[in-house]
């Protein structure tokens, strides 16, 4: 039963650990984009938004597990420390995409992703995170 309570005690801390990276992911790309991101994606319903937004947190969520995972049984300490600086660090690689795809185009890519109408550069940002993401994962083996 003591196994099974501090199972429980680690899931809850790294879940908490991967809401609060879902959360500073969020904050990075609203000051990336002008305006409220909130706003665009839940009252302007912004289609681009929603998709790079999305992107972003399964990204995170894949360097999350990856990182409990390889780290895992190196122990608790660890394995949360190195979840937390690769999941930061996953949220740097990210904006850093972002704002050389924007330095490489020729409009200014947050007000693309708060377009209402769909945009197809939200595609090419959304896969940005997501390859941006997988090196982060790929150097944790």
């Amino acid at each position: 039963m003591t196994v099974v309570l501090e199972s429980l005690g680690y899931a809850a801390a790294y879940a908490l650990l991967g809401v609060v990276l879902l959360v500073i992911g969020f904050v990075a790309l609203d000051v990336l984009t002008p305006g409220q991101l909130a706003s665009h994606i839940w009252r302007e319903q912004s289609v681009n938004a929603g998709i790079v937004l999305s992107a972003g947190f399964l990204a995170q969520g894949g360097i999350v597990f990856s990182a409990i995972w390889f780290y895992g049984a190196a122990g608790f300490g660890l394995a949360f420390l190195s979840t937390a600086v690769f999941g930061l660090l996953g949220v740097l690689m990210q904006a850093l995409a972002f704002l050389l795809i924007e330095l490489a185009t020729p409009h200014k890519m947050g007000e693309v992703v708060t377009q209402v109408p769909f945009h197809p550069a939200s595609l090419v940002i959304a896969a940005a995170q997501i390859a941006v993401s997988l090196a982060v994962v790929a150097s944790l083996a």
